[in-house]
């Protein structure tokens, strides 16, 4: 079964189950401009009068399988693509959207090919990446409810517009919410058409409005960028969970 019919019948019905690396990317010679982007993503989580809990999503077709080994904040690998440096507040609905310490929180996410580490070999995934586990990661929330990764901007793949997958836990392990970050599609165009790791593939085929795991709203979900191609984005974020 190919990757883009699993998700047309529906990816709910699965369960959940430091130096800086140098990271390919455009050459400023290579890049139509270095202004720097920004968009503007949700506010949920930042009062306690814009306080919901974010939306709940599924974990499939490619979670991680063992992340109590993937415990760092540079997930990137050997992965090449657009720096990004990924910054996730969590928050607590039951304390007016309080930061939340102690929290472990999980991401993973897809290269600038849209494949995936840990899976392969079968038709959803033609690629054997079962032996590695590059863009994953897991880390537990400062006294600021804060988790920072280094990665890459995430490509797509057929019938998903461009996501990044968390599963947030609560400091004894047990599950809070598995949601996903949905990313602007200006600067997905930018990355897509000018950026040399992903200029193969082109555009999303998918924009979040017609990806059906964001069909219940992405409003809460969307992530605020700020960057540019050649010195990369970062993105932060916040998910409110009820703790």
């Amino acid at each position: 079964m190919e990757r883009k019919e699993f998700l047309k019948k529906g990816l709910t019905s699965l369960g959940l189950f430091t130096a800086l690396p140098i990271i390919s990317a455009c050459e400023k010679s290579e890049v139509a401009t270095n202004d720097t982007s920004a968009t503007t993503g949700t506010t949920n989580g930042s009062t306690a009068s814009d306080c919901s809990v974010t939306n709940s999503e599924t974990a499939g077709p490619f979670p991680i399988k063992d992340p109590a080994t993937l415990v760092k904040t540079d997930i990137t690998g050997d992965r090449p693509g657009v720096k990004l440096i990924l910054k996730i507040n969590i928050k607590n609905k039951n304390n007016s959207c309080a930061a939340l310490a102690n929290t472990i929180v999980d991401v993973w996410h897809c290269d600038a090919k849209g494949e995936y580490s840990e899976y392969g070999g079968t038709g959803m995934q033609t690629t054997n990446w079962t032996s590695v586990h590059w863009l994953r990661g897991r880390q537990t929330t400062d006294a600021n409810g804060l988790v920072t990764f280094t990665s890459i901007f995430p490509g797509w793949y057929s019938g998903r517009a461009p996501h990044i997958h968390v599963h947030i836990y609560n400091a004894s392990g047990k599950s809070l919410l598995v949601t996903q970050i949905a990313f602007d599609k200006t600067i997905c165009d930018t990355v897509y058409t000018t950026a040399k790791d992903y200029l193969s593939k082109g555009k999303q085929d998918t924009t979040n409005a017609s990806d059906n795991v964001f069909g219940d709203g992405f409003a809460n979900e969307l992530g605020s960028l700020n960057g540019n191609i050649s010195e990369g984005y970062i993105l932060t974020h916040n998910i409110v969970v009820s703790a």
